[in-house]
Formats: structure tokens, C-alpha cells, sequence
């Protein structure tokens, strides 16, 4: 299938050679075309036509909003859409009908764009893999025996099989960049603030963040532009305006310093093929007339346990509120006890319950200094660590993931397993500060992913060094054959 980006598109549709209409009939038909890989959970196909005859409607009269005007986009499932479901692929909301607009959608929507549907995704975001799912897992397009990565991997997958050339996830520790990584996009989580969470249903809220995916940096410019600015519904949104960040793509990266984190390079259990892709890959940029130097990051180690219990924590508290009385499933009981017992257990699966169980063990009593605070004080050292290392460095760089992508149910019965999958990502969240995954290569056929890390609210710099070697490569410019989607990996 081809992959056309959103600014090709957008010139298209502002030069008439197509329509709206016919974007979305192409991309309902790729949709179908990809179903065997279950990136969808909800497609909006005549929602989605209404949408692109309106903005066919607006061009005709000169009145396009943007360059998102027309352009099918999709949305993770986490994400609210006014009269739209929203279940975060949990049977706990299964009948849940969003009654009002989440500000990230409502900005796509003042930009034109069509939401085509909602991507599958790891039950409340909790998950690598994107097999945590009600709806069943999503399967990785270069290897349908393989995972997508998660927790965002239905919005990755329907980026990387060209059913569209924009799609929405959440980040809370990696779940946008290591799906990224491991399906061959471009995947950005922004500086924690920059995009409003009004709408975004909450996992860890000190931690989570609305962020684009895309074959191409370029585009992911164009959709974080989009969504990003202050929104006073949302106490923790940064006051800064929306960025103009397509203006810092020149291509050019000469005399910016790339520190390269020894912990990053020097890690166990990392696939060397990663390793070398991305070593690879930073002598590219030297080659661009880019600078490095060994930078260090000493509480990283401590980087996968901290995550683990701040956001486990943030989970019990506000997966709280899903008790069977005010919205969601609600499961007959004789009780008022018995109810809450058995919506919960009956409408929780066994990740999010494993999770709740260890969040709500932290912040118990007796419990809450020598887990949480502690954490708490080791989060302030990583944000440090980060701090000190940029004051002499542009930005960092390093692998995105330790491995490439694995098969599906290889790590479900091992939950730290599966928890490690994000050793390189969690520091990002923790910290506040913008990341990316760009494509970086491949390994016995499977993408592999560079990993950029910047200053708070510094995302144009992270964009600018991602399109400049996206000039440099063309591994974003292969695609995985859809002949591989009904086979074997079924």
C-alpha cells in the first residue's frame, strides 16, 4: 500500500487533483484491507463521509481551515470524543458514550481533519504490547505474529499498514514511542503540559501525554501544531501558545551536540542489531555536520522500579472512580459491597488489576515513605540527571526499545519481562521532557527505532534532527506487504 504523508495530501486537495471524499473512501478501504491486524476498534465510516463532504464544501468556497482540512486521522481509545464510545478497550466501559468534547479532538476537528475511528490499544493505556485488549491484540504489520508494541500499538499499526497518514496515542512511560520503534514510524510524546489531557482518560496523570504518530517527522510537526497550546480546562497545561514547528525543519543540524547517554549504550540484555542500528544511525548525523559527546544519566537504573510505582499509584486513585455507580458497567449485586466487588472484577482485566493491587500497596499505610516517597525523591534525581546532562547537549540520543518487536504471548506470563520493554522511555515521562522514535533501520525485517530526547518544550529541535536524517534515509519509505495479514500470524 502506499503511504502518502499529510503535507502531500494536503497540497492534493489545495490543487484539486483529489478530494476528500476520496481520502476517505481510500482509507475505509485500506482499513478493511487491514482488519486482520485489529488496529480499529471503532470506525466512523459515515461519520467519517459527512466530515469529508463538509470539508470538500469549505474548499469549493476558499474557506479550508488548514492543512489538516480533509486528512483522515485516527485516535487512540483513550481519547474522548463527544457522542462517540470511548472504552479504553476495557469491558468495564464497553457502554460508555462520551457526553462531551476532549480539547485534543475538538482542536483536530477545528483543523479540518476526519477522524476516521479509534485505534485499539492496552486496556487504560496499561501495557507493551497492545494485547491487554478486550477487542483482542493488534498485530504488528511487518509480522503479524509479532506485536505492534503498546500501549498505543493500534495507532501505530494503522500509520505503519498506510491506512493513515496521522494517527493519536498517549504516552505515559514509552506507549507512543516504543509502538513507534517496533512498527517503523515516527512517534512523539511532547514536553509533559504542551498538549492538553482535558479528554484524555486518565492512567497516571503526572505522567501521561497526548502526542502524534507519523511516517514522517514532517507530518508529526504538522499534527502536534494542531493540538498542542494552553487550555484552561486543564489545570496542568503549560501557558504557552501553540509551537510553529515545521518552521525549524531546514534540514540542516550542523554544530548542534548529540550527547549520548553511556547508561543507554552500555545496558544488558539490549539485541546488539538495536545497538548498532542506532550507532549507525548518529554517524549519520555527524555526518550532517553533527557533534557528540558521552553524556551521563546515573539514576537511570533506578528509572523502571521508580515508574513503576508512581504510576501504579496514580492508577489506583483514579481507576477509583470506575465502581459500577456512575458511569460503565454495573454488575447486579445484592449488596452495595457486592456490586463494587463485582463490577471491578467482572470489568477489570488481569494487567489493570495487577496494577491497582500494587499502586494501592504503595500508598498504603506503613507502606507510603518507603515506596512512593522514595520514588518521588528518585523521579527529582532522574529530572536532574536530564537537566544536567542537556545544559552541555542540544539533546540526547539512544535506542528507543532493548529489542525488536516480539511475538505475541512471549511476554504475558512475565510481567517484569514485559515491564523492561521500556527501560529506554520511561526516564522521558518521568522527567517532563519531549521525546521521539524515528525509524532507524531494520533487523531480520523488523523496524528498529532512534530514540530523541530534548529540553522541556524544546520539541522543535527533536523534529528538526529527525526530519534532517529522515532527508538522509529512506527507511521510512518501505512498507510492509499486506499480503503478510491474513497469513500465518492469524
Amino acid at each position: 500500500m502506499a503511504a502518502e504523508t499529510a503535507l502531500a495530501l494536503a497540497e492534493a486537495l489545495t490543487a484539486g487533483t483529489t478530494t476528500a471524499a476520496e481520502l476517505v473512501e481510500t482509507a475505509l478501504a485500506r482499513a478493511e484491507a487491514a482488519r486482520p491486524l485489529g488496529a480499529f476498534v471503532h470506525l466512523r465510516a459515515d461519520a467519517a463521509r459527512a466530515e469529508a463532504a463538509a470539508s470538500d464544501a469549505r474548499r469549493a468556497q476558499g474557506a479550508a481551515r488548514g492543512s489538516l482540512d480533509g486528512i483522515p486521522v485516527a485516535i487512540k481509545d483513550v481519547m474522548i470524543h463527544e457522542g462517540e464510545p470511548c472504552t479504553c478497550a476495557s469491558r468495564i466501559l464497553e457502554n460508555f458514550i462520551a457526553p462531551y468534547p476532549g480539547t485534543a479532538v475538538a482542536r483536530l476537528q477545528a483543523a479540518g481533519a476526519v477522524v476516521l475511528g479509534r485505534t485499539n490499544m492496552d486496556e487504560f493505556a496499561m501495557g507493551s504490547s497492545t494485547e491487554h485488549s478486550v477487542y483482542g491484540p493488534t498485530r504488528n504489520p511487518w509480522d503479524p505474529s509479532r506485536t505492534p508494541g503498546g500501549s498505543s500499538g493500534g495507532s501505530a499499526a494503522a500509520v505503519a499498514a498506510g491506512v493513515v497518514p496521522i494517527a493519536f496515542g498517549s504516552d505515559t512511560g514509552g506507549s507512543i514511542r516504543q509502538p513507534a520503534s517496533l512498527c517503523g514510524v515516527v512517534g512523539m510524546k511532547p514536553t509533559y503540559g504542551r498538549v492538553s489531557r482535558y479528554g484524555l482518560v486518565a492512567f497516571a496523570s503526572s505522567l501521561d501525554q497526548i502526542g502524534p504518530f507519523a511516517r514522517t517527522a514532517a507530518d508529526c510537526a504538522l499534527a502536534l501544531e494542531a493540538v498542542a497550546g494552553h487550555d484552561p480546562a486543564d489545570s496542568t497545561s503549560l501557558p504557552e501558545p501553540a509551537p510553529r514547528l515545521r518552521a525549524a525543519l531546514t534540514g540542516d543540524v550542523s554544530g548542534l551536540v548529540i550527547g549520548l547517554p553511556r547508561e543507554f549504550f552500555d545496558a544488558d540484555g539490549v539485541e546488539p542489531a538495536v545497538l548498532d542500528r542506532v550507532r549507525e544511525a548518529v554517524a549519520e548525523l555527524e555526518r550532517g555536520g553533527a557533534k557528540t559527546r558521552a553524556v551521563s544519566l546515573p539514576h537511570a537504573r533506578y528509572a523502571i522500579a521508580t515508574y513503576y510505582l508512581i504510576a501504579t499509584a496514580e492508577a489506583s486513585s483514579n481507576l477509583a472512580r470506575y465502581d459500577g455507580v456512575r458511569f460503565g458497567r454495573r454488575a447486579a449485586a445484592d449488596t452495595l459491597a457486592a456490586m463494587y466487588r463485582r463490577t471491578r472484577s467482572e470489568g477489570f482485566g488481569p494487567e489493570v488489576k495487577r496494577r491497582i493491587l500494587l499502586g494501592t500497596y504503595v500508598l498504603s499505610a506503613g507502606y507510603y515513605d518507603a515506596y512512593y516517597r522514595k520514588a518521588m525523591k528518585v523521579r527529582t534525581l532522574l529530572r536532574r540527571d536530564f537537566e544536567q546532562a542537556l545544559s552541555g547537549c542540544d539533546l540526547l540520543a539512544g535506542p528507543t526499545t532493548p529489542e525488536l518487536a516480539f511475538r505475541i504471548g512471549e511476554k504475558t506470563g512475565d510481567p517484569l519481562r514485559m515491564y523492561l520493554s521500556d527501560i529506554y522511555t520511561v526516564s522521558a515521562n518521568l522527567a517532563g521532557i519531549p521525546a521521539l522514535s524515528v525509524p532507524c533501520g531494520f533487523s531480520d525485517g523488523l523496524p528498529i527505532g532512534l530514540q530523541l530526547l530534548g529540553r522541556p518544550l524544546d520539541e522543535a529541535t527533536l523534529l528538526r534532527v529527525a526530519d534532517a536524517y529522515q532527508r538522509r534515509s529512506d527507511w521510512h519509505l518501505r512498507a510492509p506487504d499486506p499480503a503478510t495479514w491474513a497469513g500465518p500470524g492469524r
